[in-house]
C-alpha cells in the first residue's frame, strides 16, 4: 500500500513539475528574450511564478493532504522552496560561470536539481499525513 501511494504521489508531483517547468521556461524566456532581463534575474522571476502553483497543486492534489494548517504548511513550503531553489541555483551557477555551458541549458538542467530536492523536503517535512503515517 505505501510503494502504490508514494508511486502515486511520484508520478502526480511529475506531472505537477512538468507544468511548473513551463511555466517557469515561459517565465524565462519571455525575461530574457521579450524584456532583455539577466539570465539572473529571469531564473528568480520564473521559479516564483511556479512557486504559486506549486503549492495548492502540492497541497490539495500532489500529497493530497487539504487538510492542515494552511500557515505552518505555507511556511514549510517556502523552508523546502528555499532549499531547493538555493541547490538549484548554485547549479546553474555552477553550469554556466564554471563549466560554461548554455545559460538555456543550464537553466533546464537546474530544474532536475530543483525538482528533486522540492520532491523529498515536501514529502517528509511539509506534507506529512499524519492519519496515515500513524496507520503503519
Amino acid at each position: 500500500m505505501k510503494n502504490k501511494r508514494n508511486s502515486s504521489q511520484l508520478i502526480r508531483f511529475v506531472i505537477i513539475g512538468t507544468l511548473n517547468a513551463l511555466i517557469t521556461a515561459l517565465v524565462v524566456w519571455i525575461m530574457m528574450e521579450i524584456l532583455r532581463f539577466n539570465y539572473l534575474w529571469a531564473n528568480v522571476a520564473g521559479y516564483i511564478a511556479a512557486l504559486i502553483n506549486n503549492f495548492f497543486w502540492s497541497k490539495y492534489w500532489v500529497f493530497a493532504v487539504g487538510k492542515g494548517s494552511f500557515l505552518r504548511q505555507s511556511l514549510l513550503f517556502l523552508v523546502a522552496f528555499a532549499f531547493a531553489y538555493c541547490s538549484q541555483f548554485l547549479a546553474l551557477l555552477l553550469m554556466v560561470e564554471v563549466l560554461g555551458l548554455n545559460e538555456y541549458v543550464s537553466q533546464f538542467l537546474g530544474l532536475f536539481v530543483y525538482g528533486a530536492v522540492n520532491f523529498v523536503l515536501n514529502k517528509k517535512i511539509t506534507f506529512v499525513d499524519k492519519q496515515y503515517k500513524n496507520r503503519l
